[in-house]
């Protein structure tokens, strides 16, 4: 089935009793037994399951092609539920450009659990190999990463994973199923923050996980939904299927967007850098071209100066609005390392832009007016 069609269908069907297009939104906490105290009907409590959310994840797991889904209420859940399946003792390989939540559970938090993180760049076969040292247990991937794209070929990375014997958990956020496929390419599961590009219009907070198959793995993040209470509710489900279905039409915006602006910044005087895969001197492009369909509606640029340079070139732009967060309808840009702290790897001149879906030339010729003044 075509990605257009998966987005309208995927885990959805006719609604049995009424006959509604539209999945009814269940607001039920609690569901009637049968008079012998059994549960006919499939449903409990809603912490346990609940309709709209197993569409929600029947969608996903179809999605992303892979059998098993997990939603919860924001990507850091999803990612927690993940990584609290480690064990004391346990070794975590991390890509060196991953989103600073996760990196800062790493680094501040896992460590008193005795987890240990060790970060690496895994274009660089030689020391991502030797990281994967035999006993690691997990390997997390982000591709292309936040906030640097940088673009990993995770085919490769999952071989040298494998062959250590690691779990291969893949970020899937900024390229979406529609762009990019890890499973394809030997990811054991995928990690989505649900609020970017999946729900579509920053109005849902929400995050999922899935699995290429049944496992010990997958049965823990299942079991940490239910017993830590860490669910998606049914409306921001519901909110978010009602996204899906234009996901891959937004897609081919977002990407017809981001490159126009990147192709403009690559040839800016105030712009030194520009971080988009879509373009040839972007250091990732050849791969990918290779495992992506699409570029992606994410980009980062340094402008010439530093911190100070940065924050008056954003403060000039009128319709690309300052905030956090992306994915979304409007074109949003972000200073990074004065949102990520400490372990940033942001420079203090990068700023990070979500290609919106207003018209190109508009996002285009506010980013001129605002930069201009700078070169």
């Amino acid at each position: 089935m075509h990605d257009e069609s998966l987005s309208v269908h995927a885990g959805r069907t006719v609604d049995p009793a009424t006959g509604a297009v539209t999945l009814p939104l269940h607001l039920s906490t609690t569901f009637e037994r049968d008079a012998d105290g059994a549960y006919s009907r499939g449903y409990i409590y809603s912490r346990e399951g609940n309709p709209v959310r197993d569409a929600f994840e029947r969608c996903m797991g179809e999605l992303e092609g892979g059998s098993e889904s997990v939603a919860f209420p924001s990507g850091m859940a999803a990612a927690f539920a993940v990584l609290q399946t480690l064990r004391p003792g346990d070794r975590i390989v991390v890509a060196r450009d991953t989103y600073f939540g996760v990196r800062d559970l790493l680094v501040d938090y896992f460590p008193q659990w005795g987890i240990d993180a060790v970060f690496v760049d895994f274009n660089d076969a030689q020391a991502f190999g030797a990281a994967c040292v035999p006993g690691t247990r997990m390997v997390w991937l982000e591709t292309p990463s936040n906030p640097l794209i940088e673009i990993i070929d995770i085919e490769a990375a999952a071989a040298i994973a494998h062959r250590a014997g690691a779990f291969v958990v893949c970020e899937n956020t900024f390229a979406t199923p529609i762009l990019q496929r890890p499973f394809a390419h030997g990811a054991d599961a995928v990690v989505h923050s649900v609020t970017k590009y999946l729900s579509g219009h920053s109005d849902v907070l929400a995050g999922a996980v899935v699995f290429t198959e049944r496992g010990e793995l997958e049965r823990r993040v299942r079991d940490f939904q239910t017993f830590a209470g860490s669910t998606i509710d049914p409306f921001s489900a519901w909110l978010t299927l009602r996204g899906i279905q234009t996901l891959a039409i937004r897609m081919r915006a977002h990407c017809e967007n981001a490159m126009a602006v990147a192709r403009f910044l690559e040839g800016h005087p105030a712009v030194t850098r520009v971080y988009y895969p879509g373009l040839e001197s972007h250091p990732g492009h050849a791969i990918a071209k290779k495992q992506m369909r699409g570029f992606g509606g994410m980009l980062s640029f340094e402008i010439r100066g530093g911190r100070d340079e940065a924050y008056a070139a954003i403060a000039r732009l009128q319709l690309v609005t300052r905030a956090t967060s992306l994915g979304g309808t409007h074109s949003l840009v972000e200073h990074r390392a004065s949102i990520e702290g400490p372990h940033t790897r942001a420079p203090e001149s990068l700023v990070r832009l979500s290609a919106g879906l207003e018209h190109a030339d508009d996002i285009v010729a506010d980013l001129e007016r605002a930069l201009d003044v700078c070169a």
